[in-house]
């Protein structure tokens, strides 16, 4: 049987007096195409840090492929195929998207430092910034500064650079925030075209997107779990209606 692709056993933070998570056990599938929902304050933001290695918990496990990565660093857990989005992105405004592939491509080729030099020489390099800038929707806008992006197109570069990491699971925390509704439907379409193999943790507000996206969803209430189902269970179930989607969400 395989190791689930990440998990968390018994994953608790504290800061001081205030528990931010508590007790905290998810497990993911391989392939999976998972959400992670709940009201602001709920948690959510501390334990995509504490599954990325940005904050250490207070006590339990964090386990990637079978591994105990709790000690490791968000560095190490990268190379080892954890990669996430931020709610605020993370671009450099002054250069261009196919600058910042090139860059990150080098990165994980281990070329990081030397990424211009061997960006124009690099056959192999060049076909796949190209392919994630297909895949992305940015050959348009490839040379352009970042800066002058409009934002649903930035959030989608973001999204490019996570996958150029090649990661075996990518944690995307609120790509449709701040998102104009108009450029919404691209989000989704990057989502669904994300590839079958790597495992997606989706961490949204935005219900519409996580309903249509997510084949199961867990809810975080108060740094703890509250439930686990199918779209469909969650949509139903009273408490979560009561606490975050509304008396009359979906239904």
């Amino acid at each position: 049987m395989n190791a689930p692709a990440l998990e968390t056993r018994g994953l608790a933070c504290r800061f001081g007096g205030l528990i931010a998570t508590d007790n905290v056990s998810l497990n993911l599938a391989p392939g999976a195409r998972h959400a992670l929902i709940g009201p602001n304050g709920a948690g959510k933001t501390t334990l995509v840090n504490l599954l990325t290695g940005m904050v250490k918990p207070t006590s339990g496990q964090v386990l990637l492929q079978g591994e105990d990565v709790t000690a490791l660093s968000a560095h190490a857990r990268v190379r080892r195929g954890l990669s996430r989005t931020f709610q605020i992105n993370q671009l450099f405004p002054d250069m261009t998207p196919a600058e910042q592939l090139c860059l990150a491509v080098g990165e994980r080729l281990g070329e990081g430092g030397n990424w211009r030099g061997i960006a124009g020489a690099d056959r192999a390099m060049a076909s796949e910034v190209e392919d994630l800038l297909r895949r992305f929707d940015l050959m348009s806008v490839m040379d352009q500064p970042t800066r002058q992006l409009a934002y649903g197109r930035q959030r989608l570069l973001e999204i490019a650079l996570a996958l150029a990491s090649r990661p075996r699971v990518l944690l995307l925390d609120e790509p449709a925030a701040g998102v104009p509704e108009g450029e919404r439907a691209d989000i989704l379409a990057a989502l669904a075209a994300l590839p079958a193999d790597v495992t997606i943790l989706l961490i949204e507000h935005d219900m519409d997107l996580v309903f249509r996206f997510a084949q199961r969803i867990s809810v975080l209430v108060a740094g703890r779990m509250l439930m686990e189902g199918s779209p469909a269970e969650v949509a139903a179930d009273s408490r979560v209606r009561e606490v975050y989607l509304g008396a009359d969400a979906h239904g």
